[in-house]
Order: C-alpha cells, then sequence, then structure tokens
C-alpha cells in the first residue's frame, strides 16, 4: 500500500513500505512538523492587484503554508489577496511586512469561506485560524481572551479600568471624536497641575504642583478672546499705571482711572495755576499770594488743598471759579487767609457750586 498524506503534508507510511528509506521520510516528517510548528517564511507578494497562492508539498519541506509563522513582503501597488489550500485546518501568525497603502486580504483558494484583511495602514500581526471546512475553507482572526477584552486597533470602552500614570499624545477627545483637551510636552518638565475632587460641602480645586519652591498658574486666551471665570470676563490686556478695575454692572469688567482717591502733587508756588478734579495740592505762599483756578464741575469732583508753609495769613490764597459756576453758592472767588488751612472742595450742582467739606 502506498503512503498518504495528510491535509498538511506529513507522510503516513504504509505497514512494510520504504524499506531502507523509512529512517529517511520519518527524519523529514519530523524536521516538517517543527517546521509547522515553529517555523518561519518570508514570502513576497509585490506587485499589483492580484492573488499569490501559498501551497503545501506533500512530504517536503518547501511548501509555502508549511510554516507556523508568515511574513508577507514587498512594494504593493493594489490590493492584495494571499490563499491557502483547502482543508487546510491550522493556525498561523501572518505579519504584514509589505510596502504601500493597499490592503492584503487572507483566504481560501477557492469557496466562500470568512477571509481575513489587512488595512492599508497596518502593517503589524494577525493570528489566523483556518477551520479545514472541505469546499468552504474559512479564515478567522484569533481573538485572545473573551468579549470585552482590549485590542490595540479596536475602538472600546473602558469601564472601572484603573490607568496608572497613562502616557497620553497630543489630545483628549470627547465621545464624538472631537478635541476636548490639547496637550502640549515641555521637554524637562517638573511642574504641573494637579486636580483634586472634594468631599459635601468643599469645592474641587485645581492646584499648581511639581518641584519649583514657588508656582504660579497662566491661563491665556487666544488672540482677542477674553477669560471668563464665574461669568465674570476679564480685560483681554493690562490697564495703565494706578487704574482700578471696574465691573459694568452684566459680567464685563475693565480698567479705569483711580477717582476714589486723592492724587496728591508736588508743591505749588506759582502766581496762577489750574487745578484737576481728583487731585490735592501743597500750596507755598511764602513768596508770593497764589490764584488757584478751578476746572468746570461734575458732581463728586474733589480738590483738595493744603497751607504747605503756614502763610496764607500773610500772602492769602484765592480760589476761582469756572465761568459763571460758583463757590459757596457765591459767584465771587473764595479768599483763604487762615494760617496751616487745609480743606477740600466738592462739586454738587449749578445751584451751590462748589462746596467745602471741611468748615
Amino acid at each position: 500500500m502506498a503512503s498518504t498524506y495528510t491535509d498538511l503534508g506529513i507522510e503516513l507510511m504504509a505497514t512494510g513500505e520504504n524499506a531502507g528509506t523509512w529512517g529517511t521520510k520519518t527524519n523529514a516528517n519530523l524536521n516538517l512538523i517543527e517546521q509547522l510548528t515553529g517555523g518561519y517564511l518570508e514570502v513576497s507578494i509585490a506587485g499589483g492587484a492580484g492573488t499569490t497562492a501559498l501551497d503545501i508539498d506533500n512530504g517536503a519541506l518547501t511548501g509555502t503554508a508549511q510554516q507556523r509563522v508568515i511574513k508577507l513582503t514587498g512594494s504593493i501597488t493594489g490590493n492584495r489577496i494571499v490563499t491557502f489550500p483547502l482543508l487546510t485546518e491550522n493556525f498561523y501568525i501572518i505579519e504584514n511586512g509589505t510596502s504601500g497603502a493597499y490592503t492584503v486580504q487572507l483566504k481560501a483558494a477557492s469557496g466562500s469561506g470568512a477571509t481575513v484583511t489587512f488595512a492599508t495602514d497596518n502593517k503589524g500581526y494577525k493570528l489566523i485560524y483556518l477551520d479545514g471546512v472541505a469546499t468552504n475553507t474559512g479564515v478567522y482572526e484569533a481573538v485572545l481572551g473573551g468579549t470585552g477584552d482590549v485590542t490595540l486597533n479596536g475602538t472600546q470602552t473602558l469601564t472601572n479600568k484603573t490607568l496608572t500614570s497613562p502616557a497620553i499624545g497630543t489630545s483628549i477627545l470627547d465621545t464624538g471624536g472631537n478635541e476636548l483637551f490639547k496637550l502640549t510636552a515641555t521637554g524637562s518638565a517638573i511642574n504641573e497641575l494637579t486636580y483634586a475632587n472634594a468631599a459635601a460641602g468643599n469645592n474641587p480645586t485645581f492646584t499648581a504642583s511639581g518641584g519649583d519652591t514657588n508656582i504660579g498658574v497662566s491661563i491665556l486666551p487666544k488672540g482677542s478672546g477674553k477669560i471668563t471665570l464665574d461669568n465674570l470676563t476679564f480685560p483681554a490686556a493690562d490697564g495703565s499705571a494706578n487704574q482700578v478695575m471696574t465691573t459694568n454692572g452684566s459680567g464685563q469688567l475693565s480698567f479705569v482711572d483711580n477717582t476714589g482717591g486723592t492724587d496728591w502733587q508736588a508743591v505749588q508756588s506759582s502766581a496762577t495755576f489750574t487745578a484737576v478734579a481728583g487731585k490735592g495740592y501743597f500750596i507755598n505762599t511764602t513768596s508770593n499770594a497764589i490764584e488757584m483756578d478751578l476746572p468746570a464741575g461734575t458732581l463728586g469732583d474733589e480738590i483738595s488743598f493744603v497751607d504747605y508753609a503756614g502763610t496764607f495769613d500773610t500772602n492769602a490764597l484765592t480760589i476761582d471759579q469756572n465761568g459763571t459756576e460758583k463757590i459757596m453758592g457765591s459767584t465771587s472767588p473764595l479768599t483763604v487767609s487762615v494760617e496751616r488751612a487745609a480743606n477740600t472742595l466738592v462739586y454738587t450742582d449749578s445751584t451751590q457750586g462748589w462746596l467745602l467739606k471741611n468748615k
């Protein structure tokens, strides 16, 4: 009786057959078994759209489907198909080592069995299983583990999983695939933000942390955009020196001149000068009397003055109104001749004009 062969090409010798060569054939079978369980072969599938057929050589070591690990190589310029012989029941590790952005499909030589395909950008590995069904041998991608396992290429939802110090790329996406946060890595970074949640009645916090002793937090808008915190929108740029921040009552903050205090000026000794609302003047009449002309008044405007040298009783200070505006309800200038006098004028209205806060 002649030898027969398994679907993977191993020779099954009949009783009394192959006298004198039985040892050689047995060694060939053992080498083939070793090759089927751990062998490696590179197979070129270079070219345009087309098919490369892997084969099994009975009793030999030359079959391209008689290896455990098969690396597909070559430059492909079209979608390629790699076929396995019918009736083959085995599993393989297939590496897509080709160049070119085209698919590589793994299937049986004929029939309508299942297939496995490398995507155009998948230059990795697949563990496949051939079921050996007679006329419709199917090729299946083996999934290690059970339903819910995480794969490198699949899209899964992680539930109740703990990630310890995960390295995240350049962005975090929302459930719609849109960017939620963008991340920028800084070489040799030692400072960072720490987010802490909170128990009932307490606020969660963002805190600057890291290796430095003193660490600030910078929040920068883009372009002419502004920063809004707790429905308060901050100015896009810094104000001028000594300005203060105010609100319009609708959440918009802005910088304005500080009119809430007195801006004291250097000693004034000129015979005549014009005062400015919001300012204070040290007036020195040691050498001559001085006339202080008032500006046009607006409700709440204030002007302060002080007898710098205690000489108002010798050389008086005359305060002259602006146009028809009044001082203390009078259209006449106000003369201050009291030594060491110090007072503040505040504007009321057209009836009383400027009034002294302290008499």
